[in-house]
């Protein structure tokens, strides 16, 4: 039996997004997701990047056991491009993408993940979601600190604990699956789960045999869900050619923003050049103006010549005759004032309103930060203008940086700002993740003060001896400490 695939793949940028930073591509051997961040471009930039880096594994079948190795090769690739993008262009410094992927030999597959993109698999009428998502919600639902379905209104639920960035080294999730004839496989990025219940989804791959069919039906249902992010799917259906009669795909695919980039090849990001067409230049002076020597209205005749009649409809008025330099730059004075004192009031006006705005905007931003080595809400943007600090300690806990679980820290550093409910939900989080391992702490501070000493004890042997020997009694197990929490916690509350 030889298994092959049969795909579909399909990218929309959605309702709410000006550009689609999503890129995808889908060949005999390879199936890939990239979901990128970073705003102005800069998520497709990264997106495109590690699409181009992976697409080359699609050129030839290699056999099952160097998929794995295979793959992350190619994220090492991806994570130096991304790494040489970021050092050539500081415009896209914040970029980075999620990525999923599946490499196939036959009937087996190599799973590559990081971010919050998802792969699911549809057997036997059944969906299952066979990656894990890298998000600070998830992490909280494994910790069993918030329910499945408190994930979709958390106010961190877009946080993401790992990516291909081109700064950290991150490293992603690898695994292998053996798929079956009949399988069929959903890979997308995070705008489809976000508009989509999973029942809705798995009805969608259940109704629709062709996979360009089902592709369609999914983007549908998400665009009808509000779409408020890029939606991109892959639909492959593993069959069995002979068995079918069915032919698998084979052309490669490459949609969204990699779908621009010429031959797979992206470029380290520049702003494109203007041509001018349709644009205008400012400060740029007309040719008939740069042809005067004097200004409009304000033009002497040579001496002994009278002044040359005006004409058009815009043709200044009549101005005396002006014998005396020092009067006619005096009168040049005169006109310019109410000029330059409009300019003047209208750039203090502008200013005015752009200071307001911007206090306005930075009173309105929280975020969570460390004040003298505690947990602390700040009001404004973590960031320096002209070396003042744009923030301030909004709200300051009693809560030792020292003494929160590690993934706490990681949310910290992360932390965007936000409004103030966001922020208070993320200390509140954190308070109780640092009570749990300090509760944790003292359970076995208790039960060490709690362990009973050893005793010498008389006991009587076979031979009739008296002897001494010293025995511990029997004492409950040692209370757990959760993994994450510091092996020293400092004192607070």
């Amino acid at each position: 039996m030889t298994l092959a695939l049969r795909y579909a793949v399909r990218s929309d940028v959605g309702l709410l997004r000006e550009g689609n930073e999503d890129s995808a591509y889908a060949g005999p051997h390879l199936l890939a997701v990239a979901d990128g961040m970073g705003g102005y471009e800069a998520g497709e930039v990264a997106s495109a990047a590690v699409i181009s880096s992976v697409a080359p594994l699609d050129r030839r079948a290699m056999p099952e056991s160097e998929l794995i190795d295979a793959l992350a090769a190619a994220v090492s690739t991806a994570k130096q491009t991304l790494r040489r993008i970021v050092d050539s262009d500081p415009a896209v410094g914040s970029m980075g993408t999620t990525l999923t992927a599946m490499l196939w030999a036959g009937g087996s597959a190599a799973i590559c993940h990081i971010g919050d993109s998802r792969a699911y698999l549809v057997r036997a009428g059944d969906l299952y979601q066979i990656t894990h998502d890298h998000t600070f919600v998830q992490a909280l639902i494994d910790q069993g600190r918030i329910r499945p379905d408190e994930a979709s209104t958390h106010p961190q639920r877009s946080l993401l604990l790992r990516a291909l960035d081109g700064r950290s080294d991150a490293d992603p999730d690898l695994s292998m699956l053996t798929a079956q004839a009949g399988d069929r496989y959903l890979i997308c990025s995070d705008g489809l789960p976000v508009a989509v219940s999973d029942e809705q989804i798995l009805q969608a791959l259940s109704a629709t045999p062709e996979p360009s069919d089902a592709v369609l039906a999914l983007i549908d249902l998400a665009i009808r869900g509000g779409a408020p992010d890029n939606v991109t799917c892959i639909v492959a259906d593993v069959i069995d050619p002979e068995v079918t009669g069915v032919p698998p795909t084979k052309a490669p695919v490459v949609v969204g923003a990699a779908a621009s980039a010429e031959n797979h090849d992206t470029k380290p990001f520049t702003r494109p050049a203007m041509d001018g067409a349709g644009i205008t230049a400012l400060g740029t002076v007309p040719a008939t103006a740069r042809a005067r020597d004097t200004l409009p209205g304000l033009a002497r005749p040579q001496q002994g010549q009278a002044p040359a009649a005006s004409s058009g409809r815009h043709a200044a008025a009549a101005v005396p005759d002006v014998d005396d330099d020092d009067e006619a730059e005096a009168l040049v004075r005169r006109r310019r004032w109410p000029v330059m004192t409009s300019i003047l009031a209208l750039f203090v006006l502008l200013l005015g309103g752009a200071v307001l705005f911007g206090h306005q905007y930075l009173n309105s931003q929280y975020y969570v930060g460390t004040s003298g080595g505690r947990v602390a809400i700040f009001r404004g943007l973590d960031q320096r203008l002209f070396g003042i600090s744009l923030s301030s300690v909004y709200r300051k806990t009693e809560i030792p940086m020292a003494g929160i679980p590690s993934q706490d820290v990681q949310a910290i550093r992360a932390d965007s700002p936000g409004n103030l409910a966001q922020a208070s939900t993320l200390v509140t989080n954190i308070r109780k993740s640092y009570q749990a391992c300090q509760a944790a702490h003292a359970a076995v501070r208790r039960w060490e003060a709690g362990k009973p000493t050893p005793v010498r004890v008389r006991v009587k042997e076979a031979s009739g001896k008296i002897v001494y020997k010293t025995v511990t009694p029997r004492y409950r197990p040692k209370p757990p400490v959760p993994a994450d929490c510091p092996p020293q916690p400092s004192s607070g509350t």
